[in-house]
């Protein structure tokens, strides 16, 4: 519980710490700190993993590329995202600099975890044409002006999340930080817009009961 009110809702670790206070569990927000780092890459993987075995069979997918500026320390880096269709992070992954040889490590770890791709959409950065290019896959590369709504959009609970934690001091809390948010939000995720409220909490009580049984 305390992993994933960490990483899943804008809670710092001294919120989290007043409310299990709250529900009779007296721990110290350095716990939490504790817990995070050392269960939440676990959970995740495990959510990942699950979630790749289910689409694997699955090929004709959508994905959407994009790069968010994130500040370290004052200085400019960036978290590489890929989402599919259906608006879930598929990969997540930092660099320095955002040139084709950033752009092919990318794309080269999301096609080695995620398989082929029908359709790759992203923005108008040369370094996307590049890399594809590289890879022999640039005939299945759009660029649109509006089309790549789905990653942007995607990008607004993990600034959220960037927000109450006051940014980052390392690539590396960044990339675990990132990558473990992704695949929590994925799980949780259910499109509360789209579904009647009846749907919505048997999507809600199967999300809890799938994630009590990873942490068992």
């Amino acid at each position: 519980m305390v992993v994933m009110m960490y990483v899943r809702f804008p809670l710092s670790l001294r919120n989290v710490e007043d409310l299990l206070f709250e529900r009779g569990i007296d721990i110290c927000h350095e716990t939490v700190r504790f817990w995070w780092n050392r269960f939440g890459p676990m959970f995740a993987a495990d959510i990942k993993r699950q979630r790749i075995n289910r689409m694997r069979g699955f090929r004709q997918w959508r994905w959407h590329l994009d790069e968010m500026f994130v500040k370290i320390n004052g200085e400019t880096h960036y978290l590489w995202r890929a989402v599919d269709q259906e608006g879930e992070v598929l990969e997540s992954y930092v660099t320095k600099k955002r040139d084709k040889k950033a752009a092919l490590r990318f794309m080269k770890r999301a096609l080695k975890n995620h398989g082929p791709v029908e359709t790759i959409t992203t923005d108008g950065l040369p370094s996307y044409k590049a890399a594809m290019s590289e890879l022999g896959n640039q005939d299945r590369q759009e660029i649109g002006r509006w089309a790549n709504n789905r990653v942007e959009n995607s990008h607004l609970p993990f600034r959220r999340r960037e927000r109450v934690m006051q940014r980052f001091r390392r690539m590396k809390s960044l990339q675990k930080f990132a990558s473990v948010h992704a695949n929590v939000h994925n799980h949780f995720s259910s499109d509360r817009h789209l579904t009647d409220r009846q749907t919505y909490k048997t999507t809600r009580s199967a999300s809890l009961a799938e994630w009590q049984s990873l942490m068992a």
